[in-house]
């Protein structure tokens, strides 16, 4: 399968490239399209065969749900039920925007390999000029998780998506880089107090600012279901094993150190006040307490980190407020629990 990139930036191939995604969309091909958040890789909800070729792109297994994207709150009613007040408040509040619902699943409406067999679906409606207009003309539910492969750094680039899906999806719709970098934030409205599932831009306390109390979840076992996507560990990592790292310079200094005397090479991410340090490679995440860029840089840079002969990756850690509750929720993933000491 050739995969081809068309931009919707473009004036001279903006409606070819969306009248081509919308067809391929509608004969139940894969697309991928930017967010938000970072790119996804859609197909109809509704159609099992189109939601598999996800599955097959990506090697993703297949007890993963999926989230799905809408254009407009009215196509909830074809496969959501007994939509609870407090959804419509966060509806309201954060919608279009990074924050994924989960919601009771009305039976038989959407492909069953949408859900991983659960009796709730995951549904947010993003705030992305393309994504939005490519749903509208659509007008179907669309399954998307990030459009990379498996356990990789999810793509904030359409270079990203070729590089991982290149030969195995037929289209890429460019609208350029995303702009928050993290995936949205999943909150389970079906618990009896709200759960987050997957922390993301939209934080614990914009959200208790509009409904109040809202509990934060653990990572899942291996052996359980995840109810959204991003729950499991080894997630999100460069080929390189990934340390976590007190965020201390001469901690830091100190480690590099004791890297280069085993004869071996690092890349250290990390804010810009770790620039001085004599590293092999070094990706910044933008200023110290600049929350909002480290999320936005996070993912190219573990990317990145496969152009090096880098041994290993050093990341210092974030305190976990705000966003940076995010940033160390997909850190904690992609380091599988290591720890540099």
């Amino acid at each position: 399968m050739k995969t081809q990139i068309v931009s919707v930036d473009n004036l001279s191939t903006k409606e070819q490239g969306y009248t081509q995604a919308v067809d391929l969309l509608i004969v139940g091909e894969t697309v991928a399209f930017p967010t938000e958040t970072v790119y996804g890789l859609g197909a109809v909800a509704t159609n099992e065969r189109a939601v598999s070729k996800i599955f097959e792109a990506k090697g993703r297994p297949q007890d993963n749900p999926l989230i799905v994207h809408i254009g407009e709150l009215e196509e909830l009613e074809s496969f959501t039920k007994n939509i609870p007040q407090i959804a419509k408040d966060c509806m309201d509040a954060f919608w279009p925007g990074p924050l994924t619902l989960i919601l009771p699943l009305k039976p038989n409406s959407l492909a069953q390999n949408v859900s991983a067999g659960l009796d709730t679906v995951g549904v947010r409606m993003p705030e992305h000029p393309v994504a939005l207009e490519l749903l509208r003309r659509l007008k179907q539910p669309v399954a998307a998780p990030s459009a990379n492969r498996s356990g990789k750094p999810s793509p904030t680039k359409a270079t990203h998506v070729f590089h991982d899906l290149n030969g195995k999806i037929p289209l890429i719709v460019d609208g350029g880089a995303t702009g928050i970098g993290l995936e949205s934030t999943v909150l389970d409205v079906t618990s009896k107090v709200p759960t987050i599932l997957r922390p993301g831009g939209i934080t614990k306390e914009m959200l208790e600012k509009v409904i109040g109390q809202v509990n934060e979840s653990k990572l899942t076992d291996h052996a359980e279901a995840p109810r959204a996507p991003g729950m499991k560990y080894a997630h999100y990592a460069p080929n390189a094993p990934v340390y976590l790292i007190e965020n201390s310079k001469l901690t830091v200094r100190n480690a590099v150190e004791k890297i280069h005397s085993n004869s071996q090479k690092v890349v250290l991410i990390a804010s810009e006040q770790y620039a001085d340090i004599e590293v092999d490679h070094f990706f910044s995440l933008g200023k110290e307490n600049q929350l909002q860029d480290a999320a936005h840089l996070l993912y190219e840079a573990l990317r990145s980190c496969d152009e090096t002969d880098a041994d290993l990756v050093l990341v210092p850690v974030f305190l976990k407020e705000g966003v940076g509750t995010a940033i160390m929720n997909r850190l904690e993933k992609a380091a599988n629990g290591n720890w540099f000491v």
